[in-house]
């Protein structure tokens, strides 16, 4: 039998161009540029096969970063499994709105609540190498991920415990205070039909949804952020596309001031900011 060539591969995969490129990238441990230069080049049986076994996992809705175990936020390698959140380009506007106002004269304390894999406090800590990062996580897979990528990127000032939000001695009023919180918590409703489609059917569901009308995570957050700040310090959460009113109404009712929303990259309110 003739082997396939990589362009003849890409186009019998049966998926979206830019899926079957990523996955047949990562079957020969090369990069889509470099299936692009090399489009003629023959693909042996053995990586034929793996290949073609990935695109009908993903055809059957298996999301992309988990059949390769990573994915890309702010500029590093992440690993993923199916026991964190997929990170996704919206959430880079937390990471953005945090280092505008982070200031740079003095040592800074980042808390980082519900963590997943990491991301958000990796990308901060790796921008602010001078800050000492706190993140937390009720999932110890998923801390495993989480300090697995630490590990990885070579970030080394983000700390991670295992805590239900504010429930562990190190988060409580009386432990110090922070210069900035931030969280992307679960805040889907739990009868949204979203959870029902697409990537999330596969990522876990206490990442996606803390039930009900899905605002009771940030309404911890929220409520629980005044006295673990100093004056002057900053909240910033990402919500749903059509919360920031509700998050707005917990932020004024916690006395949060100088109320700020940002839009993601689809021009969509996605996440919200306090000052104390």
């Amino acid at each position: 039998m003739t082997p396939l060539t990589i362009r003849q591969a890409l186009a019998q995969s049966g998926l979206a161009p830019i899926d079957a490129q990523v996955l047949l990238a990562h079957t020969l441990g090369t990069s889509r540029a470099g299936l692009a230069a090399h489009a003629t080049d023959a693909v042996l049986r053995e990586h034929a096969d793996k290949f073609f076994a990935l695109a009908q996992r993903r055809r059957s809705g298996e999301p992309v970063a988990y059949l390769t175990g990573l994915r890309e936020f702010w500029g590093l390698s992440l690993i993923v499994t199916p026991n964190v959140l997929i990170p996704r380009p919206e959430t880079e506007t937390v990471v953005e709105q945090a280092l505008a106002r982070l200031p740079r004269d003095r040592a800074l304390r980042i808390l980082d609540l519900g963590t997943g894999s990491g991301a958000i406090a990796l990308a901060i800590g790796k921008e602010r190498p001078d800050a000492a990062v706190i993140a937390t996580d009720s999932s110890e897979p998923a801390l495993w991920v989480a300090r697995t990528n630490a590990r990885r990127t070579g970030i080394f000032n983000v700390e991670f415990i295992c805590a239900d939000w504010y429930d562990d001695a190190a988060l409580q009023a009386s432990a110090g205070a922070f210069d900035m919180i931030v969280s992307n918590p679960p805040y889907i409703a739990a009868t949204d039909r979203h959870l029902g489609e697409g990537d999330v059917r596969f990522e876990p569901i206490a990442a996606l949804t803390p039930g009900g009308d899905g605002l009771s995570a940030l309404a911890t957050i929220v409520a629980g952020a005044p006295s673990r700040l100093v004056t002057g310090g900053s909240l910033i959460v990402e919500h749903g596309h059509d919360q920031a009113a509700d998050v707005k109404a917990l932020m004024e009712a916690a006395a949060f001031g100088e109320l700020e929303s940002a839009r993601d990259l689809a021009g969509i309110p996605r996440v919200a900011i306090g000052t104390r």
